[in-house]
């Protein structure tokens, strides 16, 4: 069948490769453990090409034999017992490699077992039921019983090594977007919900929103408060997910919720003594909320960080990962803008308690958040 066919010469390369790899970390791991253990590794390669997506799975003899209850790792092999424990050795591998495309699993065609007699290992190709997915989740945890066993990635796209990373216990997952089309929408499409995502559940950037917009104004203003905050976030956001300028979050928690503190005060000193509303002379609002967005901006480079960013498409994971926290902001600010501006318009002195009340919940709120992060959490100090 297709998967057993002859591996290209860009493999073998790969494979080259890897040996070096394997060797540095035989060197690094100069135990006895180690030693009995020659080959603490497994292998996988995955090919996406126009007419089918294949890969193939190595493992050393010395795991197989673990898992299969053989005493003599080098009885398999001999190809005749490698074919007669092939099955069983699916059996075992299979539930431990998940494979997704677009959030759907992928079901396996497994190949004929193949010897590497030199490299003491076992290669079982196979094909997926997908064609050149646009994004491919891969999770990986082939040997649970050694947690020192590491598990080397290459994706292939049309014959080019794409990607490669190395999973093991304690980083078990890894993600690929191709570069198709398709795998630039699912990078749209996954990083735009991630955005919204993570602003709708940040009650701290809600509150800053929300305190920022509680004196209300008109039409202009709120735009360019807004966008004074997108400008802001979207600078830092930027340069910290590409690596250009990191501060690291035990310094930016507290000053999120320092930023919380302030505008709540500034509300708090601007607010209306009688019906009117604020004089927009004195409105600092634009200023906070430029100023303070470059402190938000750092916030969500945090979690973009952790959620992982692809290497070939990151204008485009960069890009709607901010289109998503606009979108959320918008789902935020219009309707709050809203209700506002009907209060003011219909009873300013019910206005003006909600402005009071509103930024005393700010400044309390984003106080308590200050003295838990950095007493607490381990901010700051």
């Amino acid at each position: 069948m297709r998967a057993a066919r002859r591996r290209p010469t860009i493999h073998r390369r790969a494979d080259s490769l890897f040996s070096c790899c394997v060797l540095l970390i035989l060197l690094l791991c100069g135990t006895p453990a180690a030693r009995a253990h020659p080959a603490p590794y497994s292998f996988l390669d995955l090919y996406l090409d126009a007419e089918v997506t294949r890969g193939a799975l190595t493992v050393h003899d010395f795991d197989a034999a673990h898992e299969l209850g053989i005493a003599d790792p080098a009885t398999l092999l001999d190809p005749a017992t490698a074919r007669a424990h092939r099955e069983r050795l699916i059996v075992v591998l299979q539930p431990r490699l998940q494979l997704q495309a677009g959030g759907a699993p992928l079901q396996i065609r497994w190949g004929d077992i193949e010897v590497l007699a030199q490299r003491e290992s076992l290669r079982l190709p196979f094909e997926l039921d997908v064609l050149r997915p646009g994004r491919l989740d891969l999770q990986l945890v082939l040997f649970p019983h050694d947690p020192q066993h590491l598990s080397f990635i290459n994706v292939y796209e049309d014959g080019m090594l794409r990607h490669q990373s190395i999973l093991d216990a304690g980083n078990p997952a890894t993600r690929y977007y191709s570069g198709t089309a398709q795998g630039r929408w699912s990078v749209v499409r996954t990083f735009v919900s991630s955005g919204i995502h993570h602003i709708l559940i940040g009650p701290d950037h809600i509150l800053f929103l929300i305190g920022l917009l509680l004196l209300g104004g008109g039409l202009r203003r709120l735009t360019l408060i807004i966008t004074a905050f997108t400008l802001g976030h979207s600078v830092t956001l930027s340069l910290a997910a590409m690596g250009l300028l990191q501060i690291a979050p035990r310094l930016i928690e507290p000053a999120i919720a320092l930023s919380i503190v302030v505008v709540g005060l500034d509300n708090l000193l601007a607010a209306p003594r009688g019906g009117a509303r604020p004089p927009l002379r004195r409105d600092l609002r634009p200023w906070l909320a430029g100023i303070f967005g470059l402190i938000h901006g750092f916030g969500f480079a945090s979690v973009l960080l952790e959620f992982g960013l692809p290497r070939d498409a990151l204008g485009w994971s960069l890009a709607s990962f901010n289109i998503g926290v606009e979108l959320g902001q918008l789902a935020i600010v219009l309707p709050i803008a809203g209700m506002l501006a009907l209060l003011w318009h219909y009873s300013a002195v019910m206005a003006r308690r909600c402005v009071l009340a509103g930024s005393i919940v700010v400044v309390l709120a984003g106080s308590w958040w200050f003295v838990q992060r950095v007493w607490f959490t381990g901010g700051i100090a």
